[in-house]
């Protein structure tokens, strides 16, 4: 008796999001995240990542933000991504009060280095000119 083979994987794959990232640190590893925020929690603080993080929204909407970027509304099933290194992740909060938001991310991580580190006012204050208001 024959196997019987799915054809299924032949349409099952969606494309969510293409992209060519700046850089991978040397020996660098994955890390695959799940961040769960209350309704209109503000997220992490300003930050950063020593290598680049690849993620999709899975329920809610989030507020995303980074350094030379508008901010914008992530919702549930959209990707997102951001390069890492020296760019500024400002927001990444639920846009909503009503709801919670729940994202994952993949992040490739420099062995070396934490996968996040806080932004001081100070800083933020010197590169105040690299944030991009929101329109409106």
């Amino acid at each position: 008796m024959g196997t019987t083979r799915s054809e299924a994987w032949k349409s099952a794959l969606t494309l969510l999001q293409e992209a060519q990232p700046p850089f991978v640190p040397a020996g660098a590893h994955a890390m695959t995240i799940v961040i769960e925020y209350p309704p209109g929690d503000p997220g992490t603080p300003p930050h950063r990542h020593s290598g680049p993080a690849f993620g999709v929204v899975l329920e809610g909407e989030m507020l995303f933000e980074l350094e030379g970027e508008a901010p914008r509304v992530v919702r549930t099933g959209e990707a997102f991504w951001e390069p890492g290194g020296d760019v500024i992740h400002y927001q990444d909060g639920n846009a909503r009060d009503d709801v919670k938001v729940r994202f994952t991310v993949t992040m490739l991580c420099d062995p070396d280095k934490p996968m996040l580190v806080l932004v001081d006012d100070d800083e933020l204050a010197a590169r105040a000119d690299r944030r991009v208001k929101a329109a409106g």
